[in-house]
């Protein structure tokens, strides 16, 4: 019997008993929709354009149903007041260590002894909080003009064109780098400095290269030369990464620090603490460049918003004690004074942030909604929120939700609004980028004060515009759905200059 034969065989058997153990709902389940595909189910589609697909499905079967994908069978959940009823339920059980630690391995090669993510949780909040908060928000400011405004001959020298992702995700990755993982010398000098930002911009080059395969590193869909180049870019990042590297250098910061400590307490040995500072490096500085790419540009193909921020800024500034030139630190308060900016900020990730909110259902149980009705959810499947498609993309929440409004977050008065609505009752979760329950983003407050003084240097120090006034808003990397923030399918070229 030929092989060919044989592999035809053995594909047919398994068609059958996939057949044969197609599953029916029971009373009490959500919808399901099997697809038209054994096993795979809707995996093709999905994988395409998870929120056209989602969209489909939810104006077929409600805000609540179960899909089959590529042999799982994922509940997914699209009303926003039942979010807590989610991420708040204890990992008895909803669980949400078990997908984090495959992504874990599958994309960064990381596998630590004895993991607990929830005790990692609590080792590292505490380096993200109050005064090692206020560290870390005067560590990125001198590190952003390091990056931006050290080099000030080359900066001088008139317009410098680039794509706008590639400037915003450089800049913020390379200061963070050099804020959470430390600086070549202390004192700083000009020579250290001009160190700093070439071996941040080789840091960042070399994750550039990752970060663009890491939807294909998570769904195991690497061709052959993919794999290789993934292992060569990997490698490369370990040795730059490696504890025996950051040792040499100063003043690395207390959640560096901690989470080595915490790395050694485990029992991992020193190739997987490597491996797991290249997963911290994705986690603590993947998000920050895409979403500053797309406030800019928002903020450029919208000349009254960037009026409405300049205008604000300009007022902050001539409030200040001293020059901006003598700020070795944008104080807090003044960070906490931009309602105009944040507002911008927040619209501009309400129309960007894609993140899954994934959880194990790890026994039977009843899921009850906010509006009284209850699900039955089998022990095995996976639960899924996506609050892209709900809350953020929600008319019946927002007026026109695919254009950008950048004082939809501002009150009359000038305040935060934070009043929404959706059947008539105001909603806890209006806007989800961050995550929500036992897995929000610890970072969130270092994030929001890196992008804010990023762009008040950008639009203080230079001018930014598009090379190409007329240039369309570019779709998103489709392939990026479920990562946080997206990324676009291509960049866009900008020219900047420093302002005389």
């Amino acid at each position: 019997m030929s092989w060919a034969l044989l592999l035809g065989l053995l594909a047919a058997l398994l068609l059958l008993l996939l057949l044969s153990r197609r599953r029916t709902r029971r009373p009490g389940e959500p919808p399901l929709d099997l697809g038209s595909i054994p096993w795979l189910g809707h995996a093709l589609e999905f994988g395409k354009d998870a929120a056209s697909f989602l969209t489909r499905m939810k104006k077929k079967h409600g805000d609540i149903f179960t899909v089959l994908v590529g042999g799982r069978y994922v509940t997914v959940l699209l009303d926003p007041h039942s979010y807590d009823a989610v991420v708040w339920e204890p990992r008895s059980k909803l669980d949400f260590h078990a997908y984090a630690v495959f992504l874990m391995e599958r994309i960064f090669d990381v596998q630590l002894p004895h993991y607990s993510p929830s005790d990692e949780k609590a080792k590292m909040k505490p380096t993200l909080l109050h005064r090692d908060l206020q560290a870390l928000t005067d560590a990125m400011y001198s590190n952003l003009r390091t990056i931006l405004l050290g080099d000030t001959a080359e900066k001088a020298s008139g317009w410098h064109e680039m794509g706008l992702l590639d400037f915003s995700y450089s800049c913020l990755l390379r200061a963070g780098y050099l804020t959470l993982y430390g600086v070549e010398a202390l004192p700083r000098t000009h020579e250290s400095q001009a160190q700093d930002r070439a071996h941040s911009a080789d840091v960042f080059h070399t994750f550039r290269q990752l970060d663009l395969l890491l939807p294909k590193l998570a769904r195991g869909s690497l061709s052959v030369g993919d794999k290789d180049h993934a292992c060569q870019v990997k490698g490369r990042l370990w040795k730059l990464l490696s504890p025996a590297r950051l040792a040499t250098r100063a003043q690395r910061s207390s959640w560096l620090e901690s989470y080595l400590q915490h790395l050694e307490e485990t029992g991992a040995s020193e190739d997987m603490q490597a491996r797991a500072m290249v997963l911290q490096l994705w986690a603590t500085q993947g998000n920050m460049g895409p979403a500053a790419f797309w406030l800019l540009l928002f903020l450029l193909k919208n000349p009254e918003a960037l009026a409405a921020v300049r205008g604000e800024l300009e007022q902050l500034l001539s409030r200040a004690e001293q020059p901006i030139s003598q700020m070795t630190t944008l104080p807090q308060k003044v960070l906490d004074s931009m309602p105009v900016l944040d507002s911008v900020l927040s619209e501009s990730l309400r129309l960007t942030a894609a993140p899954f909110i994934t959880r194990e259902v790890v026994v039977d149980l009843a899921l009850p909604m906010a509006d009284g009705r209850e699900f039955s959810l089998r022990r095995g499947d996976r639960l899924l929120l996506f609050p892209f498609l709900s809350p953020q993309k929600d008319p019946e929440i927002y007026t026109d939700p695919e254009v950008f409004k950048y004082n939809r977050f501002l009150s009359s008065d000038g305040s935060e609004k934070k009043d929404f609505y959706k059947d008539g009752k105001r909603l806890k979760n209006y806007s989800m980028p961050w995550g929500a329950g036992h897995n929000q983003c610890l970072g969130k407050a270092y994030a929001i004060s890196s992008i804010k003084q990023f762009v008040f240097l950008v639009l203080v120090h230079f001018d930014l515009e598009l090379i190409n006034p007329d240039v369309e808003i570019p779709e998103f990397d489709l392939s990026r759905y479920g990562f946080g923030l997206m990324q676009p399918e291509h960049d866009v070229p900008v020219r900047y200059r420093a302002r005389q």
